[in-house]
């Protein structure tokens, strides 16, 4: 149709106005090589598609229902098949089939953002448990992020959540090395994770990273279906921390102080357009009495990218950061002095930007807020 609906809500295209960077023309890339306009791929065709958050807002808004996401995945696929992965990524995914994380640090120490707390998380070295908490690799080795699994793990033991925390049993979701375009590599990653839960008795798996969330829920299944000696998942429910924390709220079985603050919510990519999960955060949102919550013109499935989506950092760090920059002065310009968000990677992305822009506004995940709200 090339309508150019895309283009008002990319956020790559948004920031350089070029044809290049936007969803219709990444299609009519793959449309010329596949009608033979173009002999092969090069490594600047293989960069427009890099240069891509994958944020999924071109598939939301197509009128003609294109899946223009999944052609984007799918290219990328064929592109690192015949090496034109661009080295920043292949690096990167080299990093996580030997380290088993995305940071070449040693695995064993996914555990240390628990040393500083006041007592150490009742899920440590369980062997059974009802739940599992699946960290992900931002929260396990970036010190600024540590405070998301230390205000989840308290918030657990408040309510007396039988859970279980996996240490260096867990291993890089794989989300990276998909988005990549490298799925086959990210198999083993898959298998592994699937049996290291499964052999704790859990019935419930939860994780504070969308990403881990959106891969877990809706590619673990299909992974698995293609490896006959694969473990089932039939049981076991996978939840975001949101959906999570909104149902134990709901239940009554933790008291809520008044916190008198005015926030805006940040939908993640991977969370709300891509992984259907809106409305439990604001669920929680409304619980904490006191609490004020403005949403920003583009909230929910059509919210704006934080610009941490697509391995983009490693490729491109300036539109990433050009894309963060944009999203934080939309929260600036609804007046909230809180930007709430559920996800590590935009808090991250987000709480530079702030920074950058000169912005006094308190970036904060979901769970910290959460944590303390409680009496």
């Amino acid at each position: 149709m090339r309508c150019g609906l895309c283009l008002a809500v990319c956020p790559g295209y948004r920031q350089s106005l070029k044809e290049t960077d936007s969803p219709r023309a990444r299609v009519a890339l793959v449309r010329a090589l596949k009608e033979g306009l173009l002999e092969a791929p090069t490594d600047g065709y293989s960069a427009a598609f890099f240069r891509c958050l994958l944020c999924g807002a071109c598939t939301f808004i197509c009128p003609s229902g294109v899946a223009v996401d999944r052609i984007l995945e799918l290219t990328r696929g064929e592109l690192a098949h015949l090496g034109l992965l661009p080295r920043a990524l292949a690096e990167l995914d080299s990093r996580i089939a030997h380290y088993r994380n995305i940071s070449a640090e040693e695995n064993a120490g996914r555990l240390v953002w628990a040393d500083n707390l006041p007592t150490p998380p009742s899920g440590l070295g369980k062997g059974r448990a009802e739940v599992a908490y699946f960290v992900g690799c931002v929260s396990s080795f970036f010190p600024r992020s540590y405070k998301v699994p230390q205000a989840l793990v308290q918030v657990f033991d408040r309510a007396g959540v039988d859970y279980a925390l996996l240490g260096g049993a867990e291993w890089c979701c794989g989300y990276p090395m998909f988005i990549n375009g490298e799925m086959e590599k990210a198999r083993e990653l898959i298998l592994h994770n699937v049996e290291a839960v499964q052999a704790m008795g859990v019935k419930k798996v939860v994780m504070t990273c969308p990403s881990c969330f959106y891969f877990w829920k809706h590619s673990y299944p299909v992974a698995l279906a293609t490896l006959s000696s694969s473990p089932p998942m039939r049981g076991l429910e996978v939840q975001h921390a949101t959906e999570f924390l909104a149902d134990l709220l709901e239940e009554g079985n933790l008291k809520l102080r008044e916190l008198r603050q005015t926030v805006t919510y940040h939908d993640p990519c991977d969370l709300g357009r891509k992984g259907g999960v809106t409305e439990a955060p604001r669920r929680i949102l409304r619980q904490i009495p006191g609490l004020r919550l403005i949403e920003m013109a583009e909230n929910g499935e059509g919210a704006h990218c934080c610009g941490g989506g697509g391995n983009l950092e490693s490729f491109a760090p300036e539109v990433s950061q050009a894309v963060a920059r944009n999203r934080i002065r939309q929260a600036a310009e609804v007046g909230a002095g809180t930007l709430v968000s559920a996800c590590q990677q935009c808090e991250r992305t987000l709480t530079g930007a702030a920074r950058a822009e000169g912005l006094r506004l308190r970036v904060q995940d979901i769970t910290e807020v959460v944590l303390e709200a409680l009496e």
